[in-house]
């Protein structure tokens, strides 16, 4: 049994079944109507036996066993010592929130933090501190560009240039969970810069491979900055192309974070022996 309260604005006077799917990753829609043919689903302690619009701090009541709403998740640990974990994200899962990467390192760890984010479907390195000391000290290194993170792009389109820093000013819709990009400034736009560097190409498939770097780390900044020079990420639902994402066969965004070096300049405390250390993990697996 599952005992959750609506506090989400996003589903304020959406359907019940979008909220459930979003709260639990391993719920099928079989199983959901099974659910509510045999009323095992209440809504502030009313059962109900169909799928209903649901408001904020409404609670629900879900008799569904665990190991039909949660996905059994094997997290791929790349680097660990007394106080860093660097963990290899799936796709579909994110970092921060109900049903997260942390929430399910939690089960393992006295004390784990992330130190980053990466998008629901970006998969890759992300970098957790196991224990303050360690987190305060790498959000000041994240905050300074003492952290170099690089990322593997697979991309309609091959690129006039082999490498190039894009700048450009970028503008964050909360409402649609959007954010657009814009050459020039405008009111409301901050700047951005993102850094790439051609790999490989398929000119017979039309495709590229991108490292790419991020000099601000702004929401879906990289997949929006290169759909923005008409490079957009192959499997992109927001900003790519769905013609081309079917053509590929690519339901989620191919970008992977693969790379992780610790350029410290300062006093780094007890993470001092991780200056110059590189982390690396083999993308597109």
């Amino acid at each position: 049994m599952q005992n959750i309260v609506m506090n989400n604005k996003k589903f304020d006077g959406k359907r019940l079944s979008d909220f459930l799917y979003s709260s639990f990753n391993g719920l099928t829609k079989n199983t959901l109507y099974k659910a509510f043919r045999k009323k095992d689903i209440r809504i502030n302690n009313v059962k109900i036996n169909e799928d209903t619009l649901i408001h904020m701090n409404d609670e629900i009541t879900i008799y569904i066993v665990d190991e039909l709403l949660f996905k059994k998740i094997n997290i791929e640990k790349i680097y660990e010592d007394d106080n860093i974990l660097v963990v290899n994200k799936p796709s579909n899962i994110e970092v921060l929130g109900d049903n997260s990467l942390t929430e399910f390192l939690k089960k393992e760890y006295s004390y784990i933090s992330p130190c980053h984010r990466l998008d629901r479907n970006t998969k890759g390195l992300v970098l957790f501190a196991k224990n303050e000391e360690s987190l305060n000290i790498l959000l000041e290194k994240f905050k300074n560009k003492e952290i170099e993170k690089h990322y593997l792009a697979k991309v309609y389109g091959i690129p006039e240039k082999t490498n190039q820093t894009l700048s450009a000013y970028l503008f964050k819709d909360n409402k649609k969970s959007m954010v657009y990009i814009s050459d020039v400034p405008k009111k409301g736009y901050v700047k951005i810069e993102t850094s790439y560097t051609l790999l490989d190409k398929n000119e017979r498939n039309n495709y590229s491979i991108l490292d790419v770097e991020l000099h601000t780390g702004k929401t879906h900044q990289i997949r929006a900055h290169l759909a923005h020079i008409g490079l957009p990420i192959i499997g992109d639902g927001k900003y790519g192309i769905n013609e081309i994402n079917k053509r590929f066969g690519c339901k989620t965004q191919e970008l992977y974070s693969y790379s992780l070096k610790f350029n410290f300049q300062t006093d780094s405390g007890i993470l001092n022996y991780l200056n110059g250390k590189t982390v690396q993990t083999k993308p597109f697996k």
